[in-house]
């Protein structure tokens, strides 16, 4: 008689942790996504800057917090959820530019030499994630290994962003709100490209995903900083409330009425 193989004992607490996932654990990319994701981009780069006045010690620790949160709501659920997507996707907004930030103002790289590194972090898991599951779909997000390479991929693309948007506005001279504008126009051509040359769509979505960052971060320091240095002088904290709120009325909405839930994803598409 063939004896039953025993269960590990720490599927359990695996399974509380980060619950495999059901389906598909990420929003289908309609229309109003797009609008929620570059607020929360906006209102990332504006909270993370307002708590700078916090110093590193706590202002840091409530951005580790509000993302070991996020991380504890998205990861505890086995499909998709507005609410703890989004949460974690504003938290990795705050945290990711606060890290981009400390690299640059405390450890003392140039906003060139941080855009590099997060552009080379990216692109390294960009390739392990291919490597190792053969597709970089947001259809095919229903893997614990997936999940995480999405949520690597999402908070490096923030960091980038973020060192990005700064580069265009101090070093080329662009300034927030003309950086605001070029990035506005960059986030369409991937679109374009797939639309009239053919280009992929998985490779038009990261290429217009990662330009969502430094196109919130822009705006979001337009109207935030003095004007002095061209902003219109609103202040941080005003900003990142305006955001707050515009994100949690469009996220109640979308837990609500679920326009974006992908259909037609339970197998495991690839």
């Amino acid at each position: 008689m063939t004896t039953p193989r025993r269960r590990s004992r720490t599927t359990p607490v695996l399974d509380w942790i980060w619950a495999s996932p059901a389906t598909s654990k990420v929003p289908e990319i309609i229309p109003l996504f797009w609008l929620v994701k570059i607020l929360t981009t906006a209102g990332g780069e504006a909270t993370s800057d307002y708590l700078t006045r916090f110093g590193n010690i706590v202002g840091g620790g409530i951005e580790v917090l509000v993302f070991a949160v996020g991380l504890l709501l998205q990861f505890g659920t086995s499909r998709y959820r507005a609410v703890s997507y989004w949460w974690l996707a504003f938290s990795i907004a705050i945290f990711g530019t606060g890290v981009a930030d400390f690299l640059h103002l405390d450890v003392h790289i140039s906003y060139l030499g941080t855009s590099l590194l997060w552009a080379a972090i990216l692109a390294a898991v960009f390739w392990l994630w291919h490597r190792g599951e053969g597709t970089l779909s947001i259809h095919s997000i229903h893997t614990r290994p997936r999940e995480l390479y999405y949520w690597a991929t999402v908070f490096a693309t923030f960091a980038l962003g973020t060192a990005l948007g700064d580069y265009t506005a101090a070093v080329l001279n662009m300034g927030f709100f003309g950086s605001a504008i070029f990035f506005g126009v960059l986030i369409l051509l991937p679109g374009l490209a797939c639309w009239r040359l053919g280009l992929n769509s998985v490779t038009a979505f990261w290429a217009s995903y990662v330009v969502t960052r430094p196109l919130g971060a822009s705006f979001a320091d337009w109207f935030s900083k003095p004007h002095g240095i061209g902003g219109m002088a609103y202040g941080n904290g005003p900003t990142a409330a305006v955001c707050f709120v515009l994100v949690a009325a469009l996220v109640a909405y979308l837990a609500i009425f679920r326009p974006d839930i992908q259909q037609g994803v339970d197998s495991l598409e690839v």
